[in-house]
């Protein structure tokens, strides 16, 4: 019965929309951001650590962004992509991010959910992740943060549906 009730439990509190802070100012939210922790992807398999994302931007109002990591050889992995609002007429917290070639930014598939959670004050720390739970990171402005604030962004993303028991801290050096 107990087993039942749990999976009821986790069924409605990922099909429940994803909550997300109302605003950002983006002019604060660019500059570079150190990844703490992840939910494991496919798109991130061969960082071995060294994850940084660093977003400028631009004056037509999208966003740049840049992620690197370190790969197990040693070297460091780039990928530029772009970010734009979600819906214009949404909260700004919600973007859309691609890596693919421009050619091909009128597919919708090529465009993935960057929906910020959770949002410090000073803009320390941010919450990431999409509606549907399979993606989430924890990002800060420096390579560590205090635990404390780790395990309550940690039970953000539960109460918001993810399974955080699988997610990953990111070595920094």
């Amino acid at each position: 019965m107990m087993m039942i009730f749990g999976f009821v439990a986790t069924a409605r509190a990922q099909t429940k929309e994803l909550t997300v802070v109302p605003s950002v100012d983006l002019q604060r939210y660019q500059g570079k951001w150190y990844e703490i922790a992840r939910l494991p992807n496919r798109f991130q398999e061969q960082c071995v650590g060294n994850v940084v994302a660093s977003y400028t931007l631009r004056q037509d109002g999208k966003i740049t962004v840049i992620n690197e990591c370190k790969l197990v050889d040693g070297s460091t992995d780039r990928a530029e992509g772009i970010a734009r609002l979600a819906d214009s007429s949404g909260p700004n917290s919600k973007l859309k991010v691609r890596f693919a070639p421009a050619f091909l930014s009128f597919l919708p598939f090529v465009w993935g959910d960057y929906w910020i959670i959770e949002l410090a004050s000073d803009y320390s720390y941010v919450l990431v992740g999409d509606p549907g739970r399979k993606y989430l990171w924890i990002l800060a402005r420096s390579s560590q943060i205090p635990d404390s604030t780790y395990q309550q962004l940690v039970e953000k993303a539960r109460a918001q549906g993810f399974t955080v028991d699988r997610l990953v801290r990111t070595k920094q050096d």
